[in-house]
C-alpha cells in the first residue's frame, strides 16, 4: 500500500467511504479502518497508508504514524481487504469529484469489488461485506503466489520442469514479461528453485493465501452464496471484467462472476484491446501502480497514470486544484463525452482501473 497524497478531495472521500464501510467491520471481527486513515483529530491516529516492500511516494494527510500493510495483515482476516476496498473506492470518488470522470471501469481481480460498488451494484456497506468475507475465505485456505519475471509461455515451461505434483498454476499474466503463479507453499518453493535454475526472477508475494486457483472451488461456491444474499443490482455504468473478459451486462450473474475470480486466471494482454477500447487515459484507482505499469508495457502509446503511487493528482479540465494538493502540476483528464453519445476516439474517454493484490 502507498502513502496517500495530500489531496483534500481524497481525504474527504476516505472519511466518507469508511464512515459507511466500518459499520460492518464488527460483523467480521475486524477493527474499524477509517479512524486510522482519516484526520487524527478524531482518533489521534495518523492517516497514511504505506507498506512493506513498496514504500510510497507522495506526502501524508494530516496525522502521524503510517499504517502498514504488514500491520494490517497481522489483524483478523478481512482487515487488509477492507482497507484496500475502501481506499480504492475513495480514490475513484475523489478523482470524479475533481472532474476526472471515468467512462468505463476496468475491474481486475480483487478490484472487481470496488469497481462494482462504484458502478452502483451494491452499497458501500455491502461492498465492505464482500471484501471482508473474501479475505476470510482466502486466508482460511492458505497457499501463496509468486511473481515470475517471464511471460506465460516461459512460466508454463517452468511449471512443467518443476513436475506435475506441485499444484502450481498460472494465475495472472500482467504483461509479456511478468506472470504470477499460484499454489501451495511447498509447490511454489519448487517452482521458484526451477526459475532460479533457469535464470528467471521469482519473487514471493506477501500474501497469506493463493488465488485464481482451481483448488478454491469450495471457497468460490461459498463466496457466490454469500454475494447472492446481498442481492446485487446491474451496473449503472460500463464495467469490464479482466477475469470474465467482457463487459458486464444487465443480466450478468454478478455473484457467480465475483466467485470466478477465485478460481479463474486472467490475462491482461489478451483483454487489453477490448477493455481499453478508445481510452485516451487510464487512471489506476488504488494504492499501487502494478496495473498502470502493465498497461504501459502492453502498449507504450497508451497514457496511463497511478496518481496515488506516482502522482501527480489528475483533475478535470474545469476542476479547480483542491486544497492541500501536491505541488506537482495536475494532470488533466479528457473532457467527458456528450451525454447520449458512445465512446469513440474523438471523445477521448477515461478508463478508471481498479485492481487489488489481496
Amino acid at each position: 500500500m502507498r502513502t496517500l497524497p495530500r489531496v483534500g478531495s481524497l481525504a474527504r472521500a476516505v472519511a466518507e467511504v469508511f464512515e459507511e464501510a466500518d459499520v460492518v467491520a464488527a460483523e467480521f471481527g475486524v477493527a474499524p479502518i477509517g479512524p486510522r486513515l482519516t484526520d487524527g483529530s478524531r482518533s489521534g491516529v495518523g492517516s497514511q497508508l504505506t507498506g512493506g516492500s513498496c514504500s510510497g511516494g507522495g506526502s501524508r494527510l494530516p496525522g502521524g504514524s503510517p499504517l502498514s500493510a504488514g500491520a494490517l495483515a497481522a489483524e483478523p482476516a478481512g482487515t487488509v481487504q477492507l482497507a484496500l476496498f475502501g481506499v480504492s473506492l475513495a480514490v475513484h470518488r475523489a478523482l470524479e469529484a475533481d472532474g476526472c470522470r471515468a467512462h468505463r471501469l476496468l475491474a481486475v481481480s480483487f478490484g472487481e469489488i470496488p469497481a462494482l460498488t462504484a458502478a452502483g451494484c451494491c452499497s458501500v456497506a455491502d461492498g465492505a461485506r464482500l471484501a471482508c468475507r473474501l479475505g476470510q475465505l482466502l486466508t482460511g485456505h492458505g497457499g501463496g503466489m509468486t511473481l515470475l519475471g517471464a511471460g506465460p509461455a516461459t512460466a508454463r515451461r517452468l511449471l512443467a520442469a518443476a513436475g506435475p505434483g506441485t499444484g502450481v498454476v498460472v494465475a495472472c499474466v500482467n504483461h509479456g514479461g511478468e506472470t504470477v503463479v499460484s499454489g501451495p507453499l511447498d509447490g511454489l518453493a519448487v517452482v521458484e528453485r526451477s526459475a532460479t535454475a533457469h535464470s528467471v526472477g521469482a519473487q514471493r508475494l506477501r500474501l497469506p493465501f493463493m488465488s485464481h486457483h482451481p483448488a478454491l472451488v469450495h471457497e468460490a461456491g461459498a463466496f457466490a452464496y454469500f454475494a447472492r444474499r446481498l442481492r446485487l443490482s446491474p451496473p449503472r455504468r460500463p464495467v469490464y471484467s479482466a477475469v470474465a473478459g467482457r463487459l458486464y451486462r444487465a443480466d450478468s450473474d454478478l455473484p457467480s462472476a465475483l466467485s470466478a475470480c477465485l478460481v479463474r486466471p486472467f490475462d491482461l494482454p489478451a483483454v487489453f484491446g477490448a477493455a481499453l477500447a478508445d481510452a485516451s487515459l487510464v487512471v489506476e484507482a488504488g494504492t499501487g501502480s502494478t496495473l498502470t505499469n502493465s498497461v504501459r508495457r502492453i502498449d507504450p502509446r497508451q497514457d496511463a497514470l497511478a496518481p496515488v503511487a506516482d502522482g501527480p493528482w489528475p483533475t478535470g479540465p474545469q476542476a479547480p486544484l483542491p486544497p492541500q494538493a501536491s505541488l506537482e502540476p495536475p494532470r488533466s483528464c479528457p473532457p467527458p463525452a456528450t451525454p447520449g453519445e458512445g465512446t469513440s476516439h474523438h471523445h477521448h474517454p477515461t478508463t478508471t482501473a481498479a485492481r487489488g493484490d489481496a
